[in-house]
């Protein structure tokens, strides 16, 4: 009976292990499931820059980027937001150059 428990013993230890591992995964997933915070500045950005409010939506964007470059986990998500921040101001910069133009007809004289 002694070289059965003996041979047995490790196996245990290897279950407690995979059953430690599970467990902490599991809480693991649970803290990052709900959304974090640079996505829901991210969220924020999207739905203000929709409703038309660029300058708002770029607010958020920088917001968003300077909460993902304290995690550095998020690589890919980083370069979204900067090329949705380039985009921006090209509208932006866009929209300001249209307003200069109707607004001194300058296109006319």
């Amino acid at each position: 009976m002694e070289g059965f428990n003996n041979i047995f013993m490790p196996l245990y230890f290897v279950y407690l292990i995979i059953l430690l591992a599970a467990f902490f995964m599991l809480v693991r997933y649970i803290i990052h499931r709900k959304t974090s915070l640079p996505i829901q500045l991210f969220i924020k950005g999207l739905r203000t820059e929709n409703s038309g409010n660029y300058d708002e939506a770029a607010i958020s964007y920088e917001n968003a980027l300077n909460e993902v470059k304290k995690s550095r986990f998020h690589d890919s998500f980083k370069n979204k937001i900067i090329e949705k921040l380039k985009v921006l101001r090209t509208i932006k910069a866009y929209k300001k150059d249209q307003n200069f133009i109707r607004e001194n007809n300058s296109w006319l004289s």
